[in-house]
């Protein structure tokens, strides 16, 4: 994205990484961490008024591995399930973040690991129990969701569904683009502060 943060785009004039939390705690998740990293103080003043745990990476080099693992870390425990969600889903809203914790709830026996897929292509977010992130957290550092899941695959459950935001994300440029043509809405980079355009 040319070192923009891209969770700053704004969809309708709001912030994608708004957008996401909007919809988490629109379905009902509970105990929210963000997980930042290159950006981090321009990221988090987005966060300042939302009931959120920001969280820095402070090696933006590393792989996402090392922030994924920082966000099992900090949450607190108290809970029977962890949502794992990105903030360059334009689309996501609290009634596909429900769609996926009514289908986990569902899930057959054995399954502890769930990830919705559409028309055969993966998406996101997915979605496991406290077990399974205590599970990674035992595992040697290079080992994050996606690696877990190849290493225990009869544990890991695909929803398949004809929902496109769940694989709608934002990678470069001409992403936005095709974002664009796709849905007939606009993303928009924010309008530099007077401070910023100072500094």
């Amino acid at each position: 994205m040319g070192y923009k943060p891209k969770s700053l785009l704004e969809l309708d004039g709001v912030p994608l990484i708004r957008r996401q939390i909007m919809a988490l705690q629109g379905a009902g998740v509970t105990e929210l961490v963000v997980v930042l990293g290159h950006h981090a103080s321009k990221i988090a003043l987005q966060l300042q008024d939302l009931a959120v745990k920001p969280v820095t990476n402070p090696n933006t080099q590393a792989s996402p591995i090392s922030s994924q693992r920082l966000g099992l870390q900090s949450l607190s425990g108290q809970t029977d399930a962890v949502l794992m969600a990105l903030a360059d889903q334009p689309l996501i809203d609290a009634q596909d973040v429900r769609q996926l914790i009514d289908a986990f709830e569902q899930r057959p026996e054995g399954t502890n690991l769930l990830f919705p897929r559409v028309e055969g292509q993966p998406g996101n977010p997915v979605i496991f129990t406290a077990a399974v992130r205590i599970a990674m957290l035992a595992c040697p550092s290079e080992v994050g969701c996606k690696q877990w899941r190849q290493q225990h695959a009869a544990q890991v459950q695909a929803f398949d569904c004809d929902n496109p935001h769940f694989v709608q994300d934002l990678d470069t440029p001409e992403d936005i683009e095709k974002f664009s043509q796709s849905s007939g809405r606009q993303l928009q980079w924010p309008t530099p502060t007077l401070s910023s355009r100072l500094s």
